[in-house]
């Protein structure tokens, strides 16, 4: 019985004499004053600004494809010819149609004029009475029934004139141009195969003629970010295929909704489950104004310029930790292992129940130092770059923080925990600050 207690009482003086009593080492650096240059980060691909789907509005066979892929043409060049047989026999039997149409009008129009005699000469006969009233209505309705004929072989001269029309447009659709001048930068189709117009469903698309004059990089960004994004923001541009090579831009676009984009995780081991997520991402527009041999679906990564602070206090970004702080302490100072076991995992716990917790919200900190022990700061955060945070609230000018390590920021220190600077500590001048 007794040896059980020997060795916890040894047990726990070691842990107070190594966990808690020795100096966690750490690396510090200044609060000072530098320029800020917060940065979005998106990915995406080098797009032509201007770029036309090709694709038939009628269906056919194609018979003449005289271009090729990668081919510079220009607006007005031969992009290919669908087999017009069937269209020009439509149009044949629709111009048919119209002349006969035509051959109608010109007959009710000469029954309209027999008719009208008619009616003149008798209507006198029944005035000085040589011929019966029913007669005489006879005749005016032959001229009524003539005058309809007329007007009705016109409006068939219409219809027919319209279909001939309508006969034309198809048959003149079996010749495709180029509406712009630019390069074949895709082509699906191959001579002789068939293909579907697009009249009334999604038809074939042949091939795409983009302009590479301009191009333009679209990437998607996040949900959080996309409010940060307006026309005219600077941005860095790195194709993957130009190494070491950075491109600039401006954003010309951003859009309006959303687009989701699905990305299926599967869930190994036994339940061989899977789960789906959609990220909500937004397309925003880049034009490239460096000019560069780029090709349509090129990676590229840009680096978008979104809020600028100057001459603002900063710290290192890993300085900015977060707490659960209660009654306004920085966590204490351990006088037990189990009291040093329950303060650690209040200060490392997240879950929903804790901060629900009055007196027990997570609070971002930075830990200062005076030389001889640490105390936990509460701070407000500005905007960020890649290395430095902006505090707008908490920390003067010149104030020690600590910096390094990443356990001893995030896990390890509390207020009055003692603590030693490593030998690679390293603290900035401010002269080295500015930039």
């Amino acid at each position: 019985m007794i040896l059980p207690i020997l060795l916890g009482g040894g047990g726990y003086g070691y842990y107070r004499y190594v966990k808690l009593d020795k100096p966690i080492e750490v690396q510090t650096a200044k609060v000072l004053p530098r320029n800020l240059t917060e940065v979005v980060v998106a990915n995406g691909r080098i797009q032509p600004v201007v770029q036309v789907k090709i694709s038939p509005e009628v269906s056919g066979e194609i018979i003449e494809l005289p271009v090729k892929e990668g081919q510079t043409v220009k607006k007005g060049d031969l992009l290919l010819r669908i087999k017009p047989d069937s269209y020009q026999a439509s149009r044949r039997s629709a111009e048919a149609s119209y002349k006969s149409a035509l051959a109608g009008q010109v007959q009710a129009r000469a029954s309209f004029q027999k008719a009208g005699f008619e009616f003149k000469r008798n209507q006198e006969l029944f005035q000085d009475k040589l011929i019966s009233e029913s007669s005489f209505q006879e005749f005016r309705t032959s001229l009524e029934v003539a005058e309809a004929s007329l007007d009705a072989s016109k409006h068939q001269v219409e219809v027919a004139n319209a279909a001939l029309s309508r006969a034309d447009e198809e048959l003149a659709k079996t010749t495709i141009v180029s509406p712009i001048t630019g390069v074949v930068s895709k082509l699906n189709s191959q001579l002789g195969e068939r293909v579907v117009g697009t009249a009334m469903m999604t038809g074939t698309e042949v091939m795409v003629v983009a302009d590479p004059a301009e191009m333009e990089a679209r990437v998607e960004v996040g949900e959080m970010d996309v409010v940060l994004m307006s026309v005219g923001l600077k941005a860095r541009l790195e194709v993957d295929a130009f190494h070491e090579q950075k491109f600039s831009g401006r954003v010309t676009d951003v859009a309006n909704s959303s687009k989701n984009s699905s990305s299926l995780n599967s869930s190994g081991g036994g339940g061989g489950g899977s789960s789906q997520q959609d990220a909500t991402r937004f397309e925003v527009r880049i034009r490239v104004q460096d000019k560069e041999a780029f090709r349509p679906g090129m990676s590229v990564t840009a680096e978008i310029e979104t809020r600028y602070r100057t001459h603002v206090l900063t710290v290192p970004i890993q300085s900015v930790t977060t707490r659960l702080l209660g009654n306004g302490t920085g966590g204490g100072t351990n006088t037990s292992a189990a009291s040093a076991s329950t303060e650690t995992s209040s200060v490392l716990s997240s879950n929903a129940s804790d901060k629900k917790k009055d007196g027990n919200k997570p609070v971002e900190v930075v830990f200062t130092f005076d030389g001889t022990a640490v105390k936990a700061v509460p701070v407000k955060r500005g905007i960020s770059d890649d290395t430095y945070v902006e505090i707008t609230d908490g920390l003067k000018e010149s104030q020690e923080v600590i910096s390094g390590g990443y356990r001893a920021i995030s896990r390890d220190l509390k207020d009055g925990a003692k603590v030693k600077l490593s030998s690679t500590n390293s603290t900035p001048t401010e002269a080295s600050a500015a930039k």
